[in-house]
């Protein structure tokens, strides 16, 4: 593994923990009112969702049935089984039907 690639891949991991441990810092012991509350809560799926979309946008079938296949998981199911639904389905049509 060349240096860049390493100093990649922990520029990535440092900026996921800080990210993580952020808003325990700087929420810990904090009462947040329901509306912050139900904002908080939609915060993951918001972020999946801009990670994932540019990729359906290509218009690939298979994409596009992953992307079906992830909101039917979603109507059904929370969020965690969701996306590894979403991520595996889409994963073997990939492997299997793209070029």
């Amino acid at each position: 593994m060349d240096r860049d690639t390493l100093l990649t891949i922990l520029g990535m991991g440092l900026t996921t923990y800080l990210t993580r441990i952020g808003g325990y810092v700087l929420l810990g012991g904090k009462t947040l009112s329901p509306r912050a509350t139900a904002m908080m809560d939609i915060i993951p799926g918001c972020v999946l969702i801009s990670v994932l979309a540019p990729s359906f946008a290509t218009g690939r079938w298979f994409d596009l049935a992953g992307l079906g296949i992830t909101v039917l998981a979603a109507m059904k199911l929370p969020l965690l089984p969701t996306m590894a639904i979403g991520v595996i389905s889409t994963g073997f049509l990939r492997a299997v039907f793209a070029p």
